[in-house]
């Protein structure tokens, strides 16, 4: 079984119920489980003006190759109604894997670690309540990189009301 950690996030049509739905179809899934779960946050988005994100992060263990899992994540998206239409637009959900046990890939459907993991406080910040001590392949651990990243904007939340 890999370990993988994965991103979520959301900020269109009920953010939090879009990752309540996304969790509850990836304990559904045959070859995932859900083996730890962040805390949410509020952030603010990049890109074009649109409403804030909640984001999280969740550790996983699966069976399933890299890019099953990503299709198996993709499908989950669609599921509730993604679309990519605007790069770094609003959406419903999206799911992007972060970690896959310490594989390092370059495809052209996948990149792992995460390319702008190391820039993106919105993702750093929930990784490290699941584990700050995570390497990446330069050396750096989550922690070490969430301190080079700002946190403005970034809101924890204490319960998942809309």
């Amino acid at each position: 079984m890999a370990v993988v950690y994965i991103a979520l996030g959301s900020n269109m049509d009920s953010p939090h119920g879009q990752l309540d739905s996304a969790l509850e179809a990836i304990t559904q899934q045959p070859d995932m489980e859900l083996t730890a779960l962040s805390s949410r946050y509020q952030t603010a988005p990049i890109g074009p003006q649109q409403p804030d994100f909640i984001n999280a992060a969740a550790e996983l263990s699966t069976d399933l190759s890299p890019l099953a899992l990503l299709d198996a994540l993709q499908a989950i998206e669609q599921q509730q109604n993604r679309v990519r239409s605007i790069h770094w637009g609003p959406r419903t959900l999206d799911l992007d894997i972060l970690f896959y046990d310490n594989l390092l890939m370059d495809s052209e459907r996948l990149i792992i670690p995460h390319p702008r993991i190391g820039e993106r406080a919105f993702v750093l910040v929930p990784l490290a309540d699941l584990n700050p001590q995570l390497t990446l392949p330069s050396g750096e651990t989550v922690a070490q990189l969430l301190t080079n990243c700002s946190q403005h904007g970034i809101v924890k939340i204490e319960s998942s009301e809309d």
